[in-house]
């Protein structure tokens, strides 16, 4: 219960530290197993269309040679399961891995989730880190509801416990025609230093 009154009720602070920005770019972003994605930037996080429309879409900046990031692998699985038409999950792969090791990885890790390279989503990549102030420690999280506000950012490793209390918020959020969606959840970093993450 506590966890969940923690959540709900502190987070202007993410919508706050994703920067405003006057132009809205648009991006193609590429998986490592060539599905293509549409998203456009938006006032207070970013546009979704196609699969990802409507959905609770989670953005990760990772490594493959990073320990949190690797140990945080199963918990998105298990998520991705238990969720999987009402959330998505891109993984964008930081530490600059080829992308024919980066197929290999995900193959025997048995990851369901879509993954990417920063190489070739470079654009995308530098348009986020700008507006959510990343400084490229991983792994570092973006939550953002199913209207693509941003809801959550995170630095360091997360419990499989704490992500699903986000999705589950957000998930039973509902928002009235043109009213502004009040669930706030966290600015994470603000709350707690983080010393599992990695450069």
């Amino acid at each position: 219960m506590f966890k969940k009154i923690f959540f709900s009720i502190l987070v202007a602070l993410s919508s706050l530290a994703f920067a405003q920005n006057a132009q809205h770019p648009k991006f193609n972003i590429k998986s490592i197993d060539g599905k293509t994605f549409s998203i456009q930037g938006a006032d207070n996080g970013l546009k979704f269309s196609g699969d990802l429309k409507g959905k609770v879409v989670l953005i990760e900046f990772w490594g493959t040679h990073c320990p949190p990031c690797r140990m945080s692998i199963p918990h998105y699985i298990d998520l991705n399961k238990k969720y999987k038409d009402k959330i998505a999950m891109l993984a964008i792969e930081v530490q600059m891995t080829p992308r024919d090791i980066l197929l290999d990885f995900a193959k025997q890790k048995g990851i369901n989730y879509n993954v990417f390279t920063q190489v070739g989503n470079n654009n995308f990549v530098n348009y986020l880190a700008a507006r959510a102030g990343w400084r490229s420690a991983i792994p570092f999280l973006l939550i953002f509801d199913k209207t693509g506000e941003i809801k959550f950012i995170k630095l360091g490793y997360i419990s499989e416990a704490d992500v699903e209390g986000v999705i589950k918020i957000l998930l039973n959020s509902k928002k009235k025609s043109n009213e502004r969606n009040n669930t706030k959840i966290i600015d994470a970093n603000k709350s707690k230093k983080d010393e599992n993450s990695t450069k």
